[in-house]
């Protein structure tokens, strides 16, 4: 008896300890030092809110997975009429949000009118480009542009166009809770700044995600997310880690490393309707003072690549126009206008310490000192968290400050039009116009032809190198590590992190 008990208590500890490990299987826990700022399509626009809603949302098209081509996602096709003003969608019929609304031509047309209507950060991609959108049928609409666009496919596919639950979504005001999904997760629970879970969506029309759980767990600085690493807390670290820490964790054989090539970039935003850097001999002083080379290998070890430019380096019309370091020159510019060592230019950079990571306050403090060599400037550093950030310079608060770029859409209209057009700079808090500029960006959006408009982005670039309202400081790289288990991680071009593809 005594035998038979204790092969049954065997049996009974290896069934319990084989249901933990399937269990253990069917979530995986990745960690951020990122933040969410709201889950609404209309009201976000920062990196994390994005990522999530690409997780749980669905567009008219998506990227195939590991590259920049455009496929069919909640459109079945598409057609373009022969003068470029009105695309007709032909949507996938049966598709439903968990809270059983239908996602059909009059949730899109919703969906769009309300971003039009409400006016959120990221609705100019839409408003600068929409005239109208008709609902033709239940699963066909009609989307009529203002002028011709060349990459309105492309703006489709980002999370501002995305069709959203006419039943729980509000027409007239933004949504603060958790969107009901029709992508591959749907969001079970949303603790603000602690910890999202994401559950498959069995109703999902598309391949079933991987993993049945996602556990997003929020950290407060660089050193924090990599003791959840190692000590086993989370499975992947995403954004972000320091970059000496990722060089130690390359040594470690208990961890993988992913690196891959990224077109996000930082840069400083000058608010060029605030003195003094509504001068732009200011701006332009400041810009020959920024020392890159200490910013690459001081701050970040030698992992990010200097940039001059908006466009991403290797992208067509891509074009150096910042100008390269001369504190000399920089000094003389600043007293012809009357500051000298006695009377010094006195300014304030702002940024922000955790969502781009905890490299962000050395960064500034390298910048400071940069332009201090001239000599003639005071810099005063000041610093917000990411949500009294983004109000303070949309506000039009702060006049100099750090901000970076991950893409909406892979196409050079989107590192041109947002931060230069006259109705799309307020969102960067650069409140940048010039009518040149804007001529230039809509004559580019108008052809199709790859020559002309590399030729236009030339021109347009020639200007920024003058009006100098952004100083672009580096194109940096994406890392994501994960312990070895891990499969189906992709760093992408688009910058998107599927989730849904991530498995033991």
């Amino acid at each position: 008896m005594k035998r038979i008990l204790l092969i049954g208590l065997v049996v009974l500890l290896v069934l319990v300890v084989a249901n933990v490990a399937v269990a253990k299987r069917n979530y995986i826990v990745i960690g951020t030092t990122d933040k969410i700022t709201s889950l609404d399509p209309a009201k976000q626009y920062d990196y994390l809110s994005t990522n999530v809603l690409q997780n749980v949302l669905v567009g008219l098209v998506n990227y195939k997975p590991g590259t920049a081509e455009l496929v069919p996602w909640l459109a079945d096709h598409w057609d373009v009429s022969a003068d470029g003003l009105v695309y007709t969608f032909y949507l996938k019929k049966g598709v439903k949000f968990t809270d059983g609304a239908d996602c059909d031509a009059n949730a899109l047309k919703f969906s769009i009118d309300r971003v039009m209507r409400l006016k959120g950060d990221p609705s100019f991609l839409l408003t600068d480009a929409v005239k109208k959108v008709e609902v033709v049928d239940k699963y066909t609409a009609k989307i009529y542009l203002k002028n011709p666009f060349a990459a309105f496919i492309a703006v489709v596919g980002y999370t501002v166009a995305y069709p959203v639950s006419p039943k729980t979504f509000p027409a007239n005001d933004f949504y603060l809770g958790t969107p009901p999904a029709d992508g591959p997760y749907k969001i079970k629970k949303w603790i603000h700044d602690v910890r999202v879970i994401l559950e498959r969506n069995k109703d999902y029309f598309g391949t079933p995600a991987k993993t049945k759980t996602i556990v997003l767990n929020f950290y407060q600085n660089a050193s924090t997310l990599r003791l959840a690493l190692e000590s086993g807390e989370i499975d992947v670290a995403y954004r972000t880690l320091n970059p000496r820490d990722v060089e130690d964790l390359k040594k470690n054989p208990n961890f993988k490393v992913y690196e891959g090539a990224s077109p996000f970039i930082r840069h400083i935003v000058f608010n060029v309707k605030k003195a003094p850097f509504n001068n732009v001999k200011v701006r332009r002083a400041i810009a020959l003072a920024v020392n890159r080379d200490a910013i690459v290998n001081e701050v970040f070890a030698g992992r990010v690549t200097p940039l001059y430019t908006l466009i991403p380096i290797g992208w067509w019309s891509h074009k150096d126009v910042m100008p390269k370091r001369n504190v000399a020159e920089a000094t003389k510019i600043l007293e012809s206008l009357g500051y000298s060592k006695s009377n010094p230019l006195e300014i304030t950079l702002w940024y922000t310490p955790s969502h781009y990571g905890s490299t962000e306050a050395d960064l500034a403090q390298v910048l400071a000192s940069s332009i201090e060599e001239t000599g003639v400037v005071k810099v005063k550093i000041k610093y917000a968290e990411w949500a009294t950030y983004i109000d303070y310079f949309i506000k039009g608060i702060m006049g100099m400050f750090l901000l970076g770029w991950y893409p909406d859409y892979i196409d050079p209209d989107d590192y041109m039009w947002p931060f230069l057009a006259s109705s799309a700079s307020p969102s960067m808090g650069c409140f940048y116009s010039n009518p040149k500029m804007d001529e230039l960006l809509k004559q580019a959006r108008r052809v199709t032809d790859v020559k002309e408009r590399t030729k236009l982005y030339e021109q347009a670039q020639d200007i920024l190198g003058e009006d100098v309202p952004y100083v672009d400081l580096f194109e940096g790289i994406q890392v994501c590590v994960t312990k070895p288990d891990i499969k189906g991680v992709l760093l992408e071009p688009t910058q998107i992190f599927r989730y849904y593809l991530l498995y033991r």
